[in-house]
């Protein structure tokens, strides 16, 4: 209730009938004026933008798109999107999409049947024109959803049959600081990795113990539950737990990285690099930081944005050409914890 004793009215958006009245000219002559391309004359288009920008008015997309059956929704699918380097992926695909006039929806895909089910109501419920998949684990479910409702799909970081697909190359990158740690002369190398299973860190995992077999050096590797910072220090525990130590360690991403770092100056009180060199993966911004100075391999979120975004474009206009998989190398970013020889082959 207001303080005279009546109700308070319903809030209410600024209508293009408002600018109208204001302008004096027509409801229809307001929404020429808002239609790119639309016959309007420079004058009364004036009068329509000076009393749209003193009313505060903005043109109703949700409407037009219902009109037009269109949502301009494109759902953004991931598994904690708050986890590491997949929240600044998904600020990259907001402003991306934002940029083209769509409207970016994140969809937290949960961990049990339950959350999927939600999460699926609300992404197809809403009419998605198009999803993005990111890396992680979210259900094939929605992929496959995706596909029989005839929407462009793009997944990041993630294998799925008969879509597009963008990738940064694990395995090149694996493969690449195997070999640098064995030219830099060690012999006892470990890789921290995960039990989360997504295909990237198997991907990584996988290319750095055949590289280093190849090379004829063991590695140890130790996982822990989940590739955030509570899973490396876990992981970090039992490398270093073992009488033979190794001395060089490839961590599948820097949230990993940053535990063992930390494992190994504060709680063994060993130096990085000196005692351990550390590699870790993604190049998040605290790798920069200080008490870091993380060497890691940088996926930049932006680029990987970009790439997605326009295979959604050309999926839409060529929606029957073959899948179009992308894979984009990874550049080591070299800092404190590891310096390779040659460290010139490391460059984009």
């Amino acid at each position: 209730m207001t303080e005279l004793g009546k109700p308070r009215s319903s809030p209410r958006f600024v209508s293009a009938r408002d600018v109208a009245k204001l302008a004096g000219v027509s409801r229809s002559a307001v929404s020429r004026a808002f239609t790119p391309g639309a016959s309007v004359a420079p004058e009364t288009r004036e009068k329509i933008m000076v009393a749209a920008t003193r009313l505060g008015y903005q043109v109703n997309d949700l409407a037009r798109g219902l009109l037009a059956h269109r949502s301009r929704i494109v759902g953004l699918v991931a598994t904690k999107p708050e986890l590491g380097f997949r929240a600044h992926l998904t600020a990259a695909l907001a402003a991306v999409l934002i940029r083209r006039g769509s409207v970016p929806v994140l969809i937290n895909a949960g961990e049990t049947a339950e959350d999927t089910d939600a999460a699926q109501r609300t992404l197809f419920g809403h009419r998605a024109e198009a999803v993005i998949v990111l890396s992680g684990s979210p259900p094939s479910s929605f992929i496959e959803l995706a596909k029989s409702n005839g929407l462009p799909i793009v997944a990041i970081g993630r294998e799925a049959p008969e879509i597009d697909i963008v990738q940064t190359d694990n395995a090149e990158a694996a493969r690449r600081i195997a070999a640098a740690f064995a030219s830099a002369g060690h012999k006892r190398l470990a890789f921290a990795g995960s039990e989360s299973g997504t295909p990237s860190i198997v991907e990584r995992e996988r290319a750095f113990l055949a590289e280093a077999g190849r090379l004829g050096i063991a590695v140890t590797v130790a996982r822990g539950p989940d590739t955030d910072y509570v899973g490396g220090l876990l992981a970090a525990e039992r490398l270093f737990a073992a009488v033979e130590k190794p001395t060089a360690v490839f961590a599948v991403n820097d949230l990993v990285a940053f535990a063992l770092t930390d494992h190994l100056k504060i709680r063994l009180g060993l130096r990085v690099p000196e005692d351990v060199a550390v590699v870790g993966f993604d190049d998040l911004p605290e790798a920069a930081w200080l008490g870091y100075r993380l060497t890691t391999f940088r996926q930049d979120p932006m680029k990987m944005a970009e790439r997605a975004v326009a295979l959604l474009e050309e999926r839409a206009t060529t929606p029957s050409t073959a899948p179009v998989r992308l894979r984009i190398a990874a550049q080591l970013m070299v800092r404190d914890t590891f310096s390779p020889p040659n460290d010139g082959a490391f460059g984009p």
